[in-house]
């Protein structure tokens, strides 16, 4: 397993979170490939903490699809699966849709600015084309609305299935297609500004489900 150099600037408030968004992230972004093996020693060595944080992260990301514990409790990076992915991103289109209707009520001007600074950097790492950074923005674009709707069960939820979606955006995309999420975001800000939460909610909706049509897209590609 290719280790990370740890960052010893970084002190964590939970290990458990620390851990678990470390190889989170690993995973997500390709550092740990599918099928690699998680040894607890060497991320005991990379992550600089015990065992027992590491192993409850472990189950939190097997609970998420991203690894697998095989027999002799051999853990590994899960394979990347294209239909796992798109009823990830039917869940959780259905849940931003659900986030974005109890939202809107409650969206301050500030809360819209911050939905527009995001659609900005979304926009400058498109032209960039920083894939890390695109995700980043489009995940705090999204992440307004969720926070607004004051639904404490939506981040757990929406946990267990963005990974998986992000992991195979980033491993078929890394061109990143999805431009036209730039004016679905405008569209988006411009609805629920206006006070429209179905038609905001909606529109959230149709724009998680761009993954589908992205890869139908690739596929007539390769067919030709």
């Amino acid at each position: 397993m290719p280790v990370p150099r740890p960052d010893p600037s970084h002190r964590p408030a939970s290990l458990r979170d620390y851990a678990y968004d470390a190889l989170r992230t690993a995973i997500v972004d390709g550092t740990l490939a599918p099928g690699e093996k998680l040894r607890d020693a060497e991320l005991e060595s990379w992550l600089g903490v015990s065992r027992t944080p590491i192993r409850e992260a472990i189950a939190r990301l097997e609970a998420a699809g991203l690894v697998r514990t095989e027999r002799a409790r051999q853990t590994v990076v899960a394979p990347l699966d294209e239909r796992t992915a798109l009823h990830a991103q039917a869940i959780a289109a259905s849940l931003h849709e659900l986030a974005t209707r109890e939202a809107v009520a409650q969206l301050t001007t500030a809360d819209l600015a911050m939905m527009t600074a995001a659609n900005d950097r979304f926009r400058q790492a498109l032209a960039a084309q920083d894939v890390a950074a695109a995700i980043a923005a489009d995940d705090d674009f999204h992440a307004v609305a969720v926070r607004a709707s004051a639904n404490e069960l939506l981040p757990a939820l929406l946990e267990q299935v963005t990974p998986t979606l992000r992991r195979l955006e980033r491993a078929r995309f890394s061109s990143l297609a999805g431009r036209a999420s730039v004016a679905d975001h405008d569209r988006i800000i411009r609805l629920c500004a206006s006070g429209l939460a179905a038609e905001a909610g909606a529109a959230v909706r149709e724009n998680w489900l761009t993954l589908g049509r992205m890869l139908a897209t690739a596929a007539d590609h390769d067919a030709h």
